[in-house]
């Protein structure tokens, strides 16, 4: 087996473990509204490592995996997943996330981007928005931004991510 075809392997086995955890652990940890999105940390690890086309279009898949089940917004997680996938592959070129602190601040600002976008695209306003953007998504992004610097430590040699210490 080549080294190429071992990565991705290795890779795929990471967003595979991450998708059961969105979809097995994630409503046993509590409050929806502050457990960790394995989804959105796979798209951002996705995008850390791929190109802005190849991101956005991941995001637009993720995006349409969330429309589905909260179909009274359909598309605004599209739209917001698709957006935030390519601004995060383009952001990578820019900010060098080699260091952990950058990959938990990129994964946080990634978050509570999607989440602006969403409610902004599903037409929340009003106090709603407020609370939501100034408390409930700095506590997701949080939350996903720990777990992602614990899957980025765990998994450090299969994604392929340089990471200084």
């Amino acid at each position: 087996m080549s080294a190429a075809r071992a990565r991705r392997i290795r890779f795929s086995l990471v967003m595979l473990l991450l998708l059961g955890l969105q979809f097995y652990v994630r409503p046993r940890l509590g409050n929806p509204r502050v457990a960790p999105d394995f989804l959105m940390l796979g798209l951002m690890i996705f995008a850390i490592r791929s190109r802005p086309g190849a991101a956005a279009f991941a995001g637009f898949l993720i995006g349409f995996a969330s429309d589905a089940l909260t179909p009274a917004r359909f598309g605004a997680a599209m739209l917001a997943n698709t957006l935030v996938g390519y601004t995060a592959a383009w952001g990578r070129a820019v900010f060098f996330a080699d260091n952990l602190l950058v990959n938990a601040g990129f994964i946080a600002a990634g978050v509570w981007l999607r989440d602006l976008l969403v409610l902004v695209a599903s037409g929340t306003g009003g106090k709603e928005l407020v609370v939501q953007l100034g408390v409930w998504s700095p506590l997701l992004a949080l939350s996903t931004a720990v777990t992602g610097v614990l899957v980025l430590g765990i998994f450090r040699d299969w994604l392929d991510i340089r990471l200084e210490e």
